[in-house]
């Protein structure tokens, strides 16, 4: 079973050399087939050059002009993946690599479902470092979306997510969304093609400057949800 891993980055020029190390490193010890794809989204600081530059095994990298969002570039990745499973995580490796190993298993171990969503919430230390703030911010935002957009996941805005076989290009081929809400339309998809989803606790190991504000965001990614679902709700299978 091959396993495909996506890293969307934006200018991660002071991070990524070590990230893509550190990945090609579990990889090679953990996966005897597997590939690894850094998809650079319109950086301006040289990000996707140093990860040319280390030579890996098994690594592509996918590269446009200019910054498109992280949605599209999540999608460009898992659109060009050839895995068995494809898995997007964050370029600051945010829930260190044990995860990926954790989400093959997992799907492995759960035959009905196709896609996997990491949740914090589900995690007894998954907030685990957050200021009392940030965590409150961060729970009531998920919620509220969550709530609006009539999901029962416990934490659709985790950076961590598989997806098995045919539902890989099934959901992402029909996605159109470039910014943070395009983790809603990939589960709005999921759910209207009737495929099965499970969670996964996850917890928070590497902490980085959140760049999402937790008020404007929240009315932007409503306002966007609300055309997701109209759109997709109309759409034919």
């Amino acid at each position: 079973m091959k396993f495909s891993l996506c890293i969307p980055m934006y200018n991660e020029a002071d991070i990524i050399a070590s990230t893509a190390r550190t990945l090609s490193a579990y990889m090679a010890e953990h996966f005897s087939d597997y590939e690894l794809l850094f998809i650079d989204d319109g950086s301006t600081d040289g990000t996707a050059a140093l990860v040319e530059k280390l030579a890996l095994p098994r690594v592509r990298v996918l590269r446009y002009q200019p910054n498109r969002g992280k949605g599209h570039a999540v999608r460009t990745g898992m659109l060009a993946a050839t895995g068995d499973i494809a898995m997007f995580i964050d370029a600051d490796l945010a829930y260190g690599t044990g995860v990926i190993l954790q989400a093959k298993e997992q799907l492995e171990g759960h035959p009905e479902a196709d896609v996997l969503i990491g949740s914090r919430v589900l995690h007894p230390e998954g907030y685990s470092g957050y200021t009392f703030l940030r965590r409150v911010a961060s729970k009531a935002y998920i919620r509220v979306l969550c709530l609006v957009g009539g999901f029962r996941l416990s934490d659709s805005q985790c950076g961590c997510k598989a997806y098995r076989g045919k539902a890989i290009r099934d959901i992402f081929s029909r996605c159109q969304t470039d910014g943070f809400a395009f983790d809603f339309e990939t589960i709005l998809w999921a759910q209207k093609l009737g495929y099965g989803i499970t969670e996964m606790p996850v917890k928070i190991i590497n902490h980085r400057a959140s760049k999402v504000n937790v008020l404007t965001d929240t009315f932007r990614m409503l306002h966007e949800l609300s055309g997701m679902k109209k759109r997709i709700n109309a759409a034919q299978q």
